[in-house]
């Protein structure tokens, strides 16, 4: 597997936990929500009618029992060779040399074979060469030690990839379907788009669907990292492996059961290494050219040696150098720690891209939030109405919801809900960020945001509206301003906790929003952030945040359309809510399943750790490089210290780098100031 990351990796068909490498093509056509777009540019394989196999336990694990077999040969052999019984000992020691070897000799023979060069080839080299030389002990106790970290790299691995596919167990085995004969049970894979599913109290949602008829709280603590259980009611997005509550639910799937949002979450993380991150690219640069490097220097040694000294001295320190020299640790000083950071990640509601994402992710220091949807709860309501004399509240109502009917913006819905049946309008046309203008009853009419419609004689009533933190629709009837709507969405109750916890860990917070000034100011006071940019077009956003990044490593988080050019243009776009618009979460790089704005400080603080444990393991697998070559090259340790040292390091950089899985899955209920962090952080 990973020691032979400077050649091609080979499919691991040990069975556990398999990463399985998809292609990327175009979101899946049966996406329909963003949920199940989740990250969509990552299409999903086909049912193979197979559930996940089960992680393989320690012993039953051919891998890692071999190598533990040739250890336990090595030790009675060392055994016999104290009692003086050489023969046998020669013997049993061959027999552990031959069992530890066969573990990554032939790998490294095929790998020579397709002109690929690898760690195990060095390894190779130095127990071939011991051989010749009669050191057979030495041998074996370099086989056994290289095939035994092999082993529990390879564990280590499957392992954090086993974490992270166990959210699959989150969806139920079978679901009941309603059909026209009655209800059936089905396996849950075999569900299909627009299935009846009935979720009883207490039972899992088998697939991403919609309530159609019901109503309940649904635990999605597992997936979202949210405490607090979510009410639903028809026509409301309920995700795969929430927990039902006390109300019994109608649901209509949105998505097949084997492609739903948690195999998309699952599919799209363990592919998280296709773009590695600053990091993975160093220590590839350093390790892939050293193999061919470090035979070099090895034949240089021997052949120098040779001539102005002992041949057989000097061909065994050459063989020494190989080991010493080798990019073991430094091969999987990476993989290991983002393999680990991401799944954990992914288990408190952090989906990530890729090894990149992740570093640049741990690396940010300024956050731009978008307002509508991020910060706001996204449940904007009209607040107040003012009209010029003349023209009454339900008119200019009307007029606007005849409009704002053919809109996506989040206001529409709070106009809306004022007027539902509105009049019929015609030559409807949208400004993106700015309005609509059309015909009704052949009377031009527009709507939008003051800087596009004056208010006119109602300009001190608009001033006053927006100081009071609302949005103000400016609605004009045949050229003349007929009246202003002013809409008010909440902040999030955690905004400003979520905000403090980000200035605490050293974090700068900027809000974009196309709104103007003055209801800008009033909503960046109320959340704590400092700085904000106000009648920002999608447009400018992205200017904003290029203009950003050449001082500061910058996220973007936001769950629109219109966000989708800024999140592009961060050096992170993060898309806040598996319910934001598609466009957002397929050009961020982070995803976040849920909507606490909490996550954002925690997923920073556990990618910076990540980040810090990273560098630490490349650290140390230079270091190791940089002590042992020339404890090696005079002869200071031999075969069998040099193997130890150098295996026992790498099992440190394992161990180290799983240190990256530890994170807390549930975010505390709102109100609890304290923000959990990734545990020891």
């Amino acid at each position: 597997m990973s020691r032979e990351c400077c050649g091609s990796e080979e499919p691991d068909t040990r069975g556990n936990a398999t990463v399985r490498n998809v292609a990327s093509g175009s979101a899946h056509p049966k996406a329909a929500t963003a949920s199940a777009a989740l990250l969509g540019s990552q299409e999903l394989p086909r049912d193979t009618g197979e559930a996940p196999e089960a992680f393989t336990p320690w012993w039953q694990d051919v891998h890692l029992l071999v190598p533990i077999s040739a250890g336990l040969l090595l030790g009675i052999g060392y055994g016999l060779e104290w009692a003086g019984n050489k023969p046998a000992n020669t013997v049993v020691l061959a027999g552990s040399l031959v069992l530890g070897a066969s573990t990554f000799i032939p790998g490294a023979m095929r790998r020579l074979l397709r002109g690929r060069l690898g760690v195990g080839l060095l390894m190779s080299i130095a127990a071939a060469g011991a051989v010749l030389l009669g050191h057979v002990g030495e041998a074996a106790a370099l086989a056994f030690l290289f095939s035994i970290a092999e082993a529990l790299e390879d564990r280590a691995l499957d392992s954090a990839r086993h974490g992270l596919r166990s959210l699959l167990s989150l969806v139920p085995e079978t679901a009941t379907i309603s059909r026209s004969s009655g209800q059936v049970v089905i396996p849950a894979r075999e569900i299909r788009v627009l299935d009846r599913l009935v979720v009883r109290p207490g039972e899992r949602v088998a697939t991403d669907a919609v309530v159609t008829s019901g109503r309940s709280s649904l635990d999605t603590s597992a997936i979202t990292g949210e405490s607090i259980p979510v009410e639903v009611a028809p026509g409301e997005a309920v995700p795969a492996g929430a927990i039902n509550g006390s109300g019994s639910l109608e649901l209509e799937a949105s998505a097949d059961g084997y492609e739903n949002s948690l195999t998309t979450i699952v599919r799209l993380v363990e592919n998280a290494q296709a773009r590695k991150g600053e990091r993975a690219r160093i220590a590839d640069r350093i390790a892939r050219p050293m193999i061919p490097v470090v035979l070099i220097v090895a034949g240089l040694v021997a052949l120098l040696g040779s001539l102005l000294g002992e041949p057989s001295i000097w061909i065994e320190r050459a063989l020494v150098v190989l080991v010493a020299a080798s990019p073991c640790a430094l091969a999987i000083a990476v993989p290991v720690t983002v393999i680990s950071a991401i799944g954990a990640a992914s288990r408190f509601g952090v989906v990530i891209k890729s090894g990149e994402a992740f570093e640049q992710l741990g690396a940010v220091k300024l956050v731009a939030f978008d307002k509508t949807g991020t910060l706001t709860r996204n449940m904007p309501e009209v607040v107040a109405v003012e009209t010029v004399p003349g023209t009454d509240r339900s008119r200019v109502l009307a007029v606007a919801s005849a409009l704002e009917m053919h809109s996506t913006h989040p206001l529409a819905a709070a106009i809306l809900a004022e007027t539902p049946t509105p009049p019929p309008a015609t030559d409807i046309f949208e400004t993106p960020g700015e309005g609509i203008r059309g015909n009704l009853e052949g009377v031009p009419a527009r709507i939008g945001s003051p800087r596009w419609v004056a208010p006119g004689a109602l300009a001190a009533a608009c001033r006053r509206l927006e100081s009071e933190g609302m949005t103000v629709i400016v609605v004009e009837i045949a050229g003349s301003p007929a009246g202003l709507i002013g809409i008010r969405d909440e902040l999030k109750p955690e905004a400003a906790t979520a905000i403090a916890e980000l200035n605490a860990q050293g974090v700068s917070t900027v809000m974009l929003t196309g709104d103007n000034t003055r209801t800008a100011q009033a909503l960046a006071s109320q959340a704590g952030i400092s700085e904000y940019l106000a009648e920002q077009l999608p447009a400018d956003k992205a200017y904003a945040l290029e203009a950003y990044s050449t001082r500061y490593r910058t996220a973007m988080i936001g769950d629109g359309i219109n966000d989708a050019p800024a999140l592009a243009a961060a050096d992170v776009g993060i898309a806040m809510g598996a319910t934001g618009s598609a466009a957002a979460i397929e050009t961020a790089a982070v995803a976040f399943t849920g909507t606490d704005l909490r996550l954002i400080p925690q997923a920073l603080a556990h990618a910076r750790r990540g980040r810090r444990i990273m560098t630490a393991n490349i650290a140390l697998a230079l270091a190791l490089i940089i002590i042992l070559f020339p404890l090696a090259l005079f002869g200071v340790l031999g075969l069998a210290g040099v193997v130890l040292v150098h295996e026992l390091a790498e099992v440190v950089v394992i161990l180290n780098g799983l240190r990256a899985a530890k994170g807390r899955a549930v975010l505390p209920a709102l109100g609890t100031q304290k923000l959990l962090t990734p545990s020891g952080a």
